[in-house]
């Protein structure tokens, strides 16, 4: 049972970290094993920051208050603000974009992916595993205005913008509801000019091959083009993120 028990403890961190099973598989070795787990797990993280680049992913910022930013440390703390070098240029362009048109917007990046291993899945996600997809929060206000770097959850997943859909309830799906946790969240609205803008650069933008938005916001926000996707019923929903990709 123990062996069986520190199996599943490294799957799992490998799941949701890719180096963390590692760290923990050698911690197993040390006498200190939460000390040597913490140690390990942060010395191969920041390694990857310095090898990534050597296997085709860069990481984006985490820290400070950056036009361009990783939205949650949680998504850095778990090596998951990995992007291709031209997912990185991108995001650079479309933060500028966000800025020349609206000042003081910041562009917040959810989920990327891992640093190493094309084909590695980043769950609970179906296609962010080669480093050139992305998701993005959404742009917020209040009866202030616009809210720089704010998200409706923690996370800036989950907080969804009910609307119609035409989806049946069918098993099995990611598309959650999550009712229990929505009144927990911040009662924000979306920022339509910013959401809008951000639309707009997104699918004139050469470079970008698909954007994932729930069917009911592309209407809302008078969106329409031929990159402009609905991800389909039994992907997650896509009304409390944009996802891009190359």
């Amino acid at each position: 049972m123990r062996i069986l028990w520190r199996i599943g403890v490294a799957v799992l961190l490998t799941i949701l970290t890719q180096l963390g099973g590692v760290a923990y598989v050698i911690s197993l070795f040390f006498r200190r094993r939460l000390l040597a787990f913490g140690l390990l797990y942060t010395a191969l993280s920041i390694t990857a920051l310095i090898v990534a680049p050597h296997f085709g992913r860069t990481a984006l910022p985490c820290l400070g208050d950056r036009d361009l930013k990783v939205a949650s440390p949680l998504y850095c703390a778990l090596n998951r603000q990995y992007v291709s070098p031209p997912v990185k240029d991108l995001l650079s362009d479309l933060a500028s974009t966000m800025t020349d048109a609206h000042p003081n917007t910041q562009t917040l990046v959810l989920d990327a992916n891992f640093p190493f291993l094309d084909g590695f899945p980043l769950l609970p996600h179906l296609s962010h595993d080669d480093g050139d997809k992305v998701d993005l929060a959404f742009f917020y206000a209040d009866e202030t205005g616009y809210l720089r770097g704010a998200m409706r959850s923690p996370i800036g997943y989950f907080a969804f913008e009910d609307g119609p859909t035409d989806c049946p309830k069918v098993w099995p799906s990611l598309r959650w509801d999550m009712g229990v946790v929505q009144p927990l969240w911040a009662d924000y609205a979306l920022d339509l000019p910013r959401m809008r803008t951000v639309m707009t650069a997104l699918t004139q933008d050469a470079r970008v091959g698909k954007v994932f938005l729930e069917p009911h916001l592309t209407d809302q926000l008078g969106a329409s083009h031929p990159k402009l996707r609905f991800q389909g019923c039994r992907a997650a929903r896509h009304d409390d993120h944009i996802h891009l990709q190359l």
